[in-house]
C-alpha cells in the first residue's frame, strides 16, 4: 500500500473522480477588464436583454476587451477588384484603409507581411442584428480578431449575451455551396438536429452563412420556432463566419454598437461573398484584416469549441464536461480537414451518408478494415463522388486524402455513420447521442468511470430513451448504490422519467433517502417555490432569535416547522429537532462520479463512515413531501405509487397544496395547486373505495389508525383538516361515523326505539333494542345500561332534553319568576349554568394528544359554536352580576334576556345532525356572510340619505339620540315603507314635533316660516326620497335576493357533502362527552377531576376515533392497503386506455409508427436487393478467382499460353459493403506503426508527409515521397546528435555499436543507412531528422512493470472470469492527462530512466536495480511512438517486477521509498483492465505482461 503522505499528495482517484473546469487565465488577455458578475452566471429566462443597462454594459465592455484587425500598410496588389479599383494585398481598396496606412513611413519599401502590417484595435461592430423584411426576430453579433482568446468569447456569450451554459455542443460542418439533399434525408436531418438540440439544451455551431449546410440548419431552427409555442425552448444557433467574406457588412459597423443593426439579405448581389443566415441567433464574425478570404474562422472555431468542451456544466446535480460532437454533411477538402482534426482531438463525428462528396466517401469505406482502404480505392471513390472537380486532385492530394481517411476510420469508436433505416436508426438525434455515448464507452477510464460518465450525459440531456437502450444493457451490471447520486440529480432537475428508470433498476428508497440526502434536497429546492420562501423565513427568524451572524443552514427541524404550518397543528412534528448539535452523517460509498449543485458536492454525501449513517422513518413520505411542496406533479405521482401509507399520503398532499394555494399570488399556479390537490383527494377516495369493497372493517380501521409517519395523526383527521368533503362524504366513512354515533347499539334499531328506552329505561333489558356486539346480548343489566347510555346518540338526545328544559326554565324565570330575591327556580338555573361552564372548561382542557394549553385554546376558539357558548356565558355572568346589585336589577334582567337569545341560537348547532335541518342551517350560515356584505353597501345609502335629509329638514339638532333616529333609524325604516309624514310638507303637523327641540319625546320641527309652514325645498326632498327608495328597495334588495339565490344554489348542489362533512364535528363532540346531561354532568366532572388532578392519570382518546395498532398488525394492514393501491392504479390505467381521446391518440400514434415502418420496409427492401446483388457479385468473384487459379495451374503444367488467358473483371463486392448489410469484418492487427505517422508532430507545428499504410515499407516504391526535415533544439546539446543533416556532422556517428556512452545497437539487428542517416526499421514516418529525440537511430528506454495481485478484504486474490487480477504501479505528471508506467528514456550511461528516479528516493535506486535484474523480460524492441521519425526511433525493454505476496519485504520497502520530486506527481496502485487510461504503447506492454502471468486483462 502507498504511504499516507503519498495518498495525501495524490488522492485515490478510484474513489474520487473529479472533473475540474479549465478556464484560461483571464488576466493574461490584453486590456481585459473582468465583469462585476461571476464567471458562471445565474440562469436567465430570456436570451436577449434589451434594457439600457445591458446596452451600456456591452458598449463599454466589448470595445475594451474585444479587438478587430485592420491593415495599416497599403501595398498595391496585382489583382483588381470586380469594379476595377486598385486593391491592397489584404483585399481592401485604398479608401477603406486608414489615412496613416496609405502614407506609412515605417514600412516604406517593404513587402506586405500580415504578421506586421495587420494590427489589432477596438472592435467597431457589435450589438443586435435584425434582418430587414424577415420579421421582428433579433439576434446578437460581434466582430472579433482571429487571435481573440476563447475564454473572452465564452464570457461574452454566457454573461453579456445571457446564454445558458450548454449541455452539449453540436458543430455542424459540410458543404457551403451547391449543396443538395434528398427531401426525405433533409427532413430526417432537420427533425433530428432540432430534437437533440431542444431536448439536451445544446448549442449548434455552424459557419453562419445563408448557404449549404448552414442554411439547412437555419431552416430547421426556423421551422421549430414557428411550430413551438414555448419561448423558453428557443434553440441557440451560433454562426462563426469570416468577417471579410460577409456581404453588406458595412451596415453592421457602429463604434458604440447597433441596437439593432438592420441587415439586408441579398443573395443576388453577393457575388463571391456570403450573406448571413437570418435563422441563426448569434454571430461571431472572425476578422484577420483581409477581405474575401474564406476559412479564416476555422482556427478560432476549433479553439473555441475545444475550450467550451473543457468547461464543466453543472445542471440538475450533474457535473459534466460539456460534450462536443461534429455532424458532417457533404463537404469538400476543408470538411475532411475538419473531420480529421476532430477525430485527432477525440471529438466524435456523425457522418450523414447520402449527403454527398466527403461524407459519402468516408461512409462507404467506414466498414472496411484499414488495410483495405488503399490509394486506388480512394481514387476510385473520388472519381465517382467528385466527378466535376476530380481533375483538380493531384497524386499528392489523393495520397493525403487516403492517409487522413485511414486515420479517421482507424478511430472507429469516434466515428458514427448515420444510414437511414439502418440498425433502427430513424432520427439523427439518436445517432448523435449514440455517437457521444460510444465515444465515452470506448474512452479509457478507471473502474466504472466510463459508465458513470455516460449516465451523467444521458441525465444532463434528459434522454431516458438513450439511457434505456445504450446504458442499462447487459454489458454492465449496475449496483443500486451506484445510482444514488444520479437519482438525487434527477430529483433536483425534475426528471421523472429518470427517477422511474432508476427505481426500475433497483434503487431502494429506504437506502437512498438518508438524513443528509434529504437536507441536500431541501437545500436545492426551487428558489421560486413558495415553500422555499417560507423556509427562508424560518431560517431568518431563527437567526434573529439566536443572534447568529449569518443565516443558519437548513436542517430538517426547520422543514418540519414549515410542514406543521401546512399540515395543521393536529400533527406532531415530522422531523424532531436533534438534541445534540452534531447530526449523523451519511455514508454510502458511490465512487466514480461527481455531482455538484450550487457549489455543494453531492458525492461528498456518500463519503462518510458507515457506522454513522442515519436513515429516515419513511423515505417515500420524505420524497413525496419534497416533490409536492414544489408542485412537481409527475415526480410526486411516481413517488406516491411507491408509498405504503398511500391514503394518508394523498390526503396530506391535498392539505399541503391547499394551504400553499392560499398564499400563492399567481392565479395559474394557484389553480394548478388546487387541481393537483383535488387529484390527490380522488386518489385517496379511489384507494379507500378499493379497500372498502374488499373488507369494510379493515378499511374503517385505516381511517382511525395512528400514522407515525404523518405526525401521529389519522387519515380521517387529515381529511378533516384539508376539508376534503368528497372524501369525508364517502359512503364507507359515513357508515363508520354512523357506527360511532350509535356506539355499541345496532344502527338499525330506529330512533323511536332509543327514545322510548330513554323514557322507559327498563326496555333496555329486553330485546326491544339490540346491540352490535353479540356478547352484550346475554350480559348483565348494568353492562347493558352502561352500553346504552354511553352511546353518542343517547347522550345527544339526553342533552337535547336537558337543554330544552334549561331554556324553558330560563324563560319562565325571566318572564314570570324574576324577583328581587332569587327563587329556587332561579338557583336551579345558576346551578345548571355552572354545569355548562364546567363542560366548556373540560372541552378546553381536554388534551389527549398532548398539544398543550395554548394549542387547545386555539383549537377550541376556532369553532364558531364554542365562541357562541363563551359569549352567552359571559353575558349571563354579566347579567347575573348586575342582578345581585339592587340598583341594577332591571339592567341585569335585560342582559340576561340577551343571554337567553344567544342560548336559543345555540339550538341550531344541535339540529345540524338532522339530514333535513342540517343543510338548511348551513345555508343560513352562508347567507349571513352575504348579509354582512349587503349591509356595507346599504350603509352607504342609508347614511348619505339620512345626513342629507337631516341637514335639509332640521336646523341645528343637538340631541344625539334624535340625530341617530333621524339619520339612521328613520332612513332604515323608510326602506320598509314607513316614510316620514313631514318630508314632502303636505302632511306637516306641528303637534307631532317640538319647535325648539325641548320636548325629549318629540323630534325637532323642520325649518318653517312665520306662518308655521315649512320652507325647505319639497321638490328636492321628494327627489332624494325617490332616488333613495329606487336604489335601496329595488336595486340593493334585489341584489340581496340574487346573492341569497346564488348561495342557495351553490350550497344546494353540495348540501349533502357539506352536511356529511360537518356531521363529523357533532359526532366527535358527543362521542367524547360525558354520558350524563347537565346538570347531572357535574358528577362526571367530579370523577374526571379526581382522575386527572388527584390521581394524575393522563387523558385517553377513545379508540373508535384514533387507535394505535401493534407493529405486526399495522404492517399487515399497510401491506394490504398497498396491494389494493396497485389494483386501483391498474384500474385507472385501464380506464385511461378506454377513454375516447386516449384511443384517438393511440390510433394516431400507431398510424405514424406504421407509416414509418412502411418507409423503413421500402428502404430495407432496397437494401435486401442490393445485399443479394452483393452476394451474387461475391460468388462471381470467388468463381473468377477459382477459374484464375485453375488457368494458372494448367498453364504451369504446359497447357495453353499467355495469350489465351481470359481477362478477369475485378469484383465490386467490396464496393457495395458500405451498405453494411453483412456483418462487419474483424479489424486486422496493424501491420505498421501508426502513432509514428501522425500528421502533426508533437510539441511542434511541423506536419509530416502523409504516408498511407501501403506505402510504409521502404521496399514499396513511393516516388512522390518528400518528407520535411525536423530536429528540435534540446537543452542537453552535448549529449545530442547534430541538428543538421550535413555529411560532415553525421560522419562522426558510429552506428550499430556503442558510440561512446550512446548505445546505437538495435534490438532488431542491422538497420539500413542512407546518406549517413539510419532508416527506421519499421518503415516510413513522413518526417526526416531526429525530431525531439536525443540521437539518430535507436533511442533506448526502460519501462519497469511493477505488479502485484489484487486481493479481497480477507486477503484472497481477486478474480474475474476465473482469472486473477493484477494491480500495477502507475504515475501521472501534472502536465499529462494520461497515466504511465514508471519508466522512460535512458540517459547515456545510465541504467535507470530519469522519470523513474523522480519517483524513487535515491537510496533505493540500487535495490530497485536488483529487482529489475531479477525480473522477467516482457518485451524488447521497437515502440510505436509519435516522436519517431525516418531516422530516429525509440526501442524499449519492459521488465516485470512482480510481488506474489502483499507482505513481501521488498514491496513494503518500495512503498516506503516512493516519493514525488514534483508535489503534483501522482503515484498509485491501479487495477489492470483494458480500460486503464495509459498511453497506447504502455497498454500494449501491460497486455503482454498479463498474458505472461496468465492474469485477466
Amino acid at each position: 500500500m502507498l504511504p499516507p503522505e503519498l495518498n495525501g499528495v495524490c488522492p485515490d482517484e478510484e474513489d474520487s473522480y473529479v472533473v475540474h473546469p479549465k478556464i484560461c487565465d483571464l488576466k493574461m488577455v490584453p486590456n481585459f477588464r473582468r465583469s462585476n458578475r461571476g464567471f458562471c452566471k445565474s440562469k436567465r429566462k430570456a436570451h436577449f436583454a434589451t434594457g439600457n443597462n445591458e446596452k451600456e454594459n456591452l458598449s463599454s465592455w466589448i470595445p475594451e476587451n474585444i479587438r478587430k484587425k485592420e491593415c495599416v500598410y497599403f501595398v498595391e496588389s496585382s489583382q483588381m477588384s470586380d469594379t476595377g479599383r486598385v486593391m491592397c494585398e489584404c483585399g481592401y481598396p485604398r479608401e477603406q484603409h486608414l489615412e496613416e496606412a496609405t502614407k506609412p513611413s515605417l514600412f516604406l519599401g517593404k513587402e506586405w507581411d500580415p504578421k506586421r502590417h495587420i494590427q489589432e484595435m477596438p472592435t467597431d461592430a457589435f450589438g443586435d442584428i435584425s434582418f430587414a423584411g424577415l420579421g421582428p426576430k433579433v439576434g446578437k453579433y460581434v466582430r472579433i480578431s482571429a487571435d481573440t482568446p476563447p475564454c473572452v468569447i465564452y464570457q461574452l456569450m454566457t454573461q453579456h449575451w445571457g446564454l445558458d451554459v450548454p449541455n452539449l455542443l453540436i458543430s455542424v460542418t459540410g458543404g457551403a455551396k451547391n449543396f443538395n439533399m434528398m427531401p426525405r434525408l433533409k427532413n430526417i436531418f432537420r427533425r433530428g438536429l432540432v430534437k437533440v438540440a431542444q431536448t439536451t439544451g445544446a448549442w449548434i455551431i455552424t459557419g453562419g452563412s445563408h448557404a449549404g449546410v448552414m442554411k439547412q440548419v437555419g431552416e430547421a431552427v426556423r421551422d421549430f420556432s414557428m411550430s413551438s409555442s414555448c419561448k423558453d425552448s428557443e434553440i441557440v444557433t451560433i454562426g462563426i463566419a469570416t468577417w471579410g467574406t460577409v456581404y453588406n457588412r458595412g451596415s453592421l459597423i457602429c463604434p458604440m454598437g447597433c441596437f439593432p443593426a438592420e441587415y439586408m439579405l441579398d443573395e443576388e448581389s453577393q457575388g463571391n461573398l456570403s450573406c448571413l443566415d437570418s435563422n441563426h441567433s448569434h454571430f461571431i464574425l472572425v476578422d484577420d484584416g483581409t477581405h474575401g478570404r474564406y476559412g479564416v474562422e476555422i482556427s478560432l472555431r476549433t479553439r473555441l469549441e475545444k475550450f467550451i468542451s473543457e468547461q464543466t456544466k453543472v445542471k440538475g446535480g450533474v457535473a459534466i464536461k460539456i460534450p462536443i460532437v461534429c455532424v458532417v454533411l457533404e463537404g469538400g477538402p476543408g470538411t475532411l480537414d475538419t473531420i480529421y482534426n476532430a477525430i485527432t482531438n477525440g471529438t466524435p463525428c456523425v457522418i450523414v451518408e447520402g449527403s454527398g462528396r466527403v461524407a459519402d466517401v468516408i461512409a462507404q469505406v467506414a466498414n472496411r478494415p484499414v488495410p483495405e482502404i488503399t490509394i486506388s480505392l480512394i481514387q476510385k471513390k473520388l472519381s465517382i463522388l467528385f466527378r466535376d472537380t476530380y481533375e483538380l486532385f493531384t497524386e499528392g492530394k489523393i495520397v493525403e486524402w487516403t492517409k487522413k481517411i485511414q486515420d479517421i476510420v482507424r478511430s472507429r469508436q469516434l466515428l458514427t455513420i448515420f444510414r437511414e433505416g439502418k440498425d433502427g436508426q430513424q432520427d439523427v438525434d439518436v445517432a448523435i447521442l449514440q455517437a457521444l455515448l460510444k465515444a465515452s464507452r470506448n474512452r479509457d477510464h478507471f473502474g466504472h468511470e466510463n459508465w458513470d460518465h455516460q449516465l451523467k450525459l444521458a441525465v444532463a440531456w434528459n434522454r431516458v430513451d438513450i439511457a434505456r437502450s445504450e446504458i442499462f444493457t447487459d454489458d454492465h451490471e449496475w449496483k443500486p448504490a451506484d445510482l444514488h447520486p444520479v437519482m438525487a440529480a434527477a430529483l433536483i432537475a425534475n426528471k421523472p422519467d429518470f427517477v422511474k428508470l432508476f427505481l426500475e433498476q433497483g434503487v431502494r428508497l429506504k437506502e437512498f433517502v438518508t438524513w443528509d440526502t434529504l437536507i441536500y434536497l431541501y437545500e436545492n429546492i426551487v428558489p421560486s417555490s413558495l415553500f422555499h420562501g417560507k423556509l427562508q423565513k424560518v431560517l431568518v427568524e431563527e437567526k434573529e432569535r439566536s443572534a447568529f451572524s449569518k443565516v443558519p443552514g437548513i436542517q430538517l427541524h426547520h422543514v418540519s416547522q414549515v410542514l406543521r404550518e401546512l399540515l395543521g397543528d393536529a400533527t406532531q412534528p415530522l422531523y424532531p429537532k436533534p438534541k445534540h448539535a452534531e447530526r449523523h452523517r451519511l455514508s454510502i460509498a458511490v465512487p466514480h462520479i461527481k455531482l455538484n449543485v450550487q457549489g455543494v458536492s453531492l458525492r461528498s454525501l456518500y463519503k462518510r463512515s458507515a457506522s454513522r449513517v442515519t436513515f429516515t422513518m419513511d423515505p417515500v413520505r420524505d420524497l413525496l413531501i419534497w416533490a409536492i411542496v414544489q408542485s412537481r406533479k409527475e415526480l410526486a405521482e411516481i413517488i406516491w405509487a411507491q408509498s405504503q401509507d398511500c391514503i394518508a399520503g394523498a390526503l396530506a398532499c391535498s392539505k399541503i397544496l391547499k394551504e400553499l394555494s392560499k398564499e400563492e399570488d399567481d392565479t395559474d399556479s394557484m389553480e394548478e395547486m388546487l387541481t393537483l390537490a383535488e387529484e390527490y383527494e380522488h386518489r385517496a377516495i379511489g384507494v379507500f373505495t378499493e379497500c372498502y369493497r374488499k373488507d369494510e372493517e379493515r378499511a374503517q380501521k385505516l381511517l382511525i389508525r395512528v400514522s407515525e409517519a404523518w405526525g401521529k395523526t389519522t387519515c380521517l383527521q387529515l381529511a378533516l383538516e384539508a376539508k376534503n368533503m368528497n372524501f369525508v362524504s364517502h359512503g364507507g366513512i359515513q357508515a363508520f361515523l354512523t357506527k360511532v354515533w350509535w356506539g355499541k347499539l345496532c344502527v338499525d334499531n330506529g330512533l323511536w326505539r332509543v327514545i322510548l328506552c330513554m323514557v322507559f329505561f327498563p326496555l333496555i333489558y329486553t330485546s326491544f333494542v339490540t346491540f352490535r356486539e353479540k356478547r352484550l346480548q346475554p350480559m348483565s343489566c348494568l353492562t347493558r345500561t352502561r352500553a346504552f347510555f354511553m352511546a353518542p346518540v343517547v347522550i345527544f338526545h339526553l342533552n337535547i332534553l336537558s337543554y330544552f328544559s334549561f331554556l324553558w326554565l330560563f324563560a319562565y324565570v325571566l318572564m314570570i319568576d324574576f324577583q328581587a330575591t332569587p327563587s329556587w327556580r332561579e338557583y336551579v338555573i345558576y346551578f345548571w349554568l355552572f354545569s355548562l361552564v364546567c363542560e366548556e372548561t373540560r372541552q378546553l382542557f381536554y388534551d389527549p394528544d398532548g398539544f398543550g394549553l395554548l394549542k387547545m385554546a386555539s383549537l377550541y376558539f376556532s369553532d364558531f359554536w364554542n365562541k357562541l357558548d363563551v359569549c352567552a356565558i359571559l353575558i349571563f355572568i354579566a347579567g347575573l352580576t348586575c342582578r345581585w346589585i339592587p340598583s341594577t336589577l332591571y339592567p341585569g334582567r335585560i342582559i340576561l334576556s340577551l343571554a337567553f337569545i344567544i342560548f336559543c341560537l345555540r339550538l341550531m348547532h344541535i339540529f345540524t345532525v338532522s339530514k333535513t335541518l342540517g343543510p338548511k342551517i348551513i345555508i343560513v350560515k352562508r347567507m349571513m356572510k352575504d348579509v354582512f356584505f349587503f349591509l356595507f353597501l346599504l350603509a352607504v345609502w342609508v347614511v348619505s340619505f339620512g345626513v342629507a335629509k337631516q341637514a335639509i329638514l332640521i336646523h341645528n339638532e343637538e340631541r344625539v339620540d334624535w340625530i341617530f333616529r333621524g339619520v339612521i333609524y328613520h332612513s332604515y325604516l323608510t326602506i320598509f315603507g314607513q316614510i316620514p309624514s313631514y318630508i314632502d310638507g303636505v302632511n306637516f303637523n306641528l303637534d307631532q314635533c317640538s319647535p325648539n327641540g325641548t320636548d325629549p319625546y318629540k323630534p325637532k320641527c323642520p325649518e318653517s316660516n312665520k306662518d308655521k309652514r315649512p320652507v325647505f325645498p319639497e321638490w328636492l326632498t321628494v327627489i332624494l326620497l325617490c332616488l333613495y327608495l329606487l336604489f335601496t328597495n329595488i336595486l340593493l334588495l334585489n341584489l340581496l335576493i340574487a346573492m341569497f339565490n346564488y348561495t342557495f344554489q351553490q350550497v344546494q348542489e353540495h348540501t349533502d357533502q357539506i352536511w356529511k362533512f360537518q356531521r363529523h364535528d357533532l359526532i366527535e363532540e358527543y362521542h367524547g362527552r360525558p354520558a350524563a346531561p347537565p346538570p347531572f354532568i357535574l358528577f362526571n366532572h367530579l370523577q374526571l377531576f379526581v382522575k386527572r388532578v388527584l390521581l394524575r392519570q393522563p387523558a385517553k382518546r377513545h379508540k373508535q376515533l384514533k387507535e394505535k395498532l401493534e407493529k405486526n398488525e399495522e404492517a399487515a394492514l399497510l401491506s394490504w392497503e398497498m396491494y389494493l393501491k396497485e389494483n386501483y392504479l391498474q384500474h385507472q390505467q385501464c380506464q385511461e386506455k378506454q377513454n375516447m381521446e386516449q384511443k384517438i391518440r393511440d390510433v394516431a400514434q400507431r398510424v405514424d409508427v406504421l407509416a414509418e415502418l412502411l418507409d423503413l420496409d421500402q428502404v430495407k427492401r432496397t437494401g435486401l436487393v442490393e445485399q443479394r446483388l452483393t452476394g451474387l457479385e461475391e460468388q462471381m468473384s470467388q468463381t473468377t478467382k477459382t477459374l484464375a487459379w485453375i488457368v494458372q495451374a494448367l498453364r504451369g503444367n504446359g497447357f495453353g499460353s499467355e495469350e489465351d488467358v481470359p481477362t478477369m473483371v475485378p469484383s465490386k463486392a467490396l464496393e457495395l459493403k458500405e451498405y453494411g448489410l453483412e456483418e462487419k469484418p474483424e479489424e486486422m492487427t496493424a501491420l505498421y506503426h501508426v502513432s509514428a505517422r501522425n500528421l502533426l508532430y508533437p510539441s511542434s507545428s511541423t506536419v509530416r508527409f502523409p504516408v498511407p499504410d501501403e506505402k510504409v515499407p521502404w521496399e514499396v516504391e513511393f516516388q512522390i515521397y518528400d518528407p520535411p526535415f525536423y530536429t528540435a533544439d534540446r537543452k542537453e546539446v552535448a549529449a545530442c546528435d547534430p541538428l543538421s543533416d550535413s555529411l560532415e556532422a553525421l560522419s562522426k556517428i558510429n552506428y550499430h555499436a556503442m558510440d561512446g556512452l550512446i548505445n546505437r545497437q538495435s534490438f532488431h539487428g542491422t538497420y539500413a543507412i542512407q546518406n549517413r542517416l539510419p532508416l527506421n526499421p519499421m518503415g516510413r514516418t513522413g518526417l526526416r531528422g531526429r525530431g525531439s529525440l536525443r540521437c539518430f537511430g535507436p533511442n533506448h528506454a526502460l519501462h519497469p512493470i511493477v505488479t502485484r495481485w489484487r486481493r479481497n478484504m480477507d486477503g484472497s486474490i481477486y478474480r474475474k472470469s476465473l482469472k486473477k487480477m493484477l494491480e500495477v504501479l502507475v504515475v501521472k505528471s501534472p502536465l499529462s492527462d494520461h497515466w504511465a508506467l514508471p519508466g522512460g528514456s535512458l540517459e547515456p550511461g545510465e541504467s535507470l530512466p530519469l522519470k523513474l528516479k523522480r519517483v524513487l528516493r535515491k537510496e533505493f535506486w540500487p535495490q530497485f536495480q536488483n529487482l529489475l535484474n531479477q525480473g522477467a523480460e516482457v518485451y524488447k524492441g521497437y515502440v510505436d511512438d509519435p516522436r519517431n521519425t525516418d531516422n530516429a526511433w525509440i526501442e524499449t525493454v519492459a521488465i516485470n517486477v512482480h510481488f506474489e505476496d502483499n507482505n513481501d519485504v521488498q514491496m513494503k520497502r518500495l512503498n516506503s521509498f516512493l516519493q514525488g520530486s514534483d508535489p503534483e506527481t501522482c503515484i498509485r496502485w491501479q487495477l489492470v483492465d483494458k480500460r486503464i487510461p495509459l498511453y497506447a504503447n504502455h497498454k500494449e506492454l501491460l497486455q503482454k505482461n498479463t498474458a505472461l502471468l496468465g492474469a485477466y486483462y
